[in-house]
């Protein structure tokens, strides 16, 4: 009787939501693979480029929503493998960055079956990038934290992240009253500049600007949904310059 051959499972990076960020790596596992195990947070076009005829397996998560436990999203990781595919773990941003891709990867390692991991484009510099905020600047910021707003076995040590010259905070929307009254009680000035950059490099993205004590309350204001990610740092501060500097090639006097 012949044996399938072991199949091997690809932790890939589907970037921040533009499929122009896209890697090339990525772009060619999708045209090749037999099943793609996807997030929620996977732009149609990036999952447009999935192999005519490979299975798609939703695997989304979504705060306060449906959720797809882990572990059965390891499972269906590993008995896909076990049928002699070529799988692809599709995940938003990079799998290593609040993606729980070390989780999978371990999941996998103990069960035998072969993984790759490919890096891919992290909303958390991307996000920002896109809204005209750079999450350094000589002069300005010479270091950025990267933290996340859900509450977990790990919760966030605010008293640590409101020395933060750059805060960047994923997953920051159902949360985010909560973190910056904390950043606010550990030391972090009320006043600092904050901005709040929702589905980031996505189509219909938007950015809320404020301060560290009004940016939860402006945020409710605009009624912005998800997913959101906080900013905080004099670096806010530059996206109006940056912005302007982009537009006037266009429109010299929008920004006069």
């Amino acid at each position: 009787m012949k044996h399938r051959s072991l199949g091997k499972v690809y932790l890939v990076g589907a970037g921040p939501g533009d499929p122009g960020l896209l890697t090339l790596r990525a772009a060619d596992l999708l045209g090749r693979a037999d099943a793609v195990v996807y997030d929620r947070l996977i732009h149609p076009d990036v999952l447009a480029r999935a192999r005519k005829g490979a299975r798609l397996v939703f695997a989304g998560k979504e705060g306060g929503g449906e959720q797809t436990r882990q572990e059965e999203i390891n499972a269906v990781l590993i008995d896909q493998a076990r049928m002699g595919r070529l799988v692809v773990r599709l995940k938003g941003g990079d799998p290593f960055v609040f993606g729980r891709g070390g989780e999978e990867a371990i999941a996998l390692s103990e069960a035998g079956v072969p993984f790759e991991v490919v890096p891919g484009v992290s909303s958390g510099i991307a996000a920002p990038a896109a809204a005209g905020i750079p999450v350094t600047h000589r002069g300005v910021s010479g270091s950025v934290t990267f933290a996340t707003g859900h509450r977990a076995a790990d919760n966030p040590n605010w008293k640590h992240l409101a020395g933060s010259q750059t805060l960047v905070l994923f997953m920051a929307g159902r949360k985010l009253a909560e973190a910056t009254s904390a950043l606010i009680r550990e030391g972090m000035a009320a006043s600092a500049p904050a901005a709040v950059v929702v589905a980031g490099t996505w189509e219909g993205q938007r950015v809320v600007e404020g301060t560290l004590a009004s940016i939860a309350a402006l945020t409710v204001e605009a009624q912005v949904g998800s997913p959101a990610l906080l900013v905080v740092g004099e670096v806010v501060r530059l996206r109006s310059r940056l912005t302007c500097m982009v537009q006037e090639a266009v429109a010299a006097e929008a920004c006069r």
